[in-house]
């Protein structure tokens, strides 16, 4: 672990600090080492309270405990409302319905102002209302 000098006009750095690879253009993302910055904020008289350390790309990317239900759930939940809203989209017989109801509602109070936002509520609800 080394100390971080800091420009001028910076006070602090926390977080990853390094190059954040591209998952779908980069083949060796996962190999890649990360730079962190750590700033301590316990209550100390040591000015040296920036830490700069490295991490092996293997252990960042790495998950250490699996997916817990509730998460799985949630995948399969985002799932298939996604594909329910990119099928609603795409259909030609509710095309016009579904704009005519979303301009009806989008001035509200509490409106959802996008058309793709408005399918994903609707659709998220009849997914709940199902489960």
């Amino acid at each position: 672990m080394g100390r971080l000098k800091l420009p001028t006009g910076i006070e602090e750095v926390s977080g990853q600090v390094s190059y954040k690879p591209n998952k779908k253009t980069d083949q060796h993302w996962k190999h890649k080492d990360v730079m962190l910055a750590k700033h301590r904020r316990a209550a100390t008289t040591n000015p040296n309270c920036q830490s700069l350390f490295w991490v092996s790309g293997e252990e960042w990317y790495k998950r250490n405990t699996p997916p817990s239900s509730r998460e799985m759930q949630a995948r399969s939940r985002f799932a298939a409302v996604r594909q329910a809203v990119w099928d609603r989209a795409h259909d030609l017989n509710q095309i016009s319905g579904d704009q005519a109801a979303f301009l009806a509602q989008k001035d509200t109070a509490g409106g959802i102002r996008t058309m793709y936002a408005y399918l994903w509520k609707v659709c998220g609800d009849a997914y709940d209302a199902n489960h």
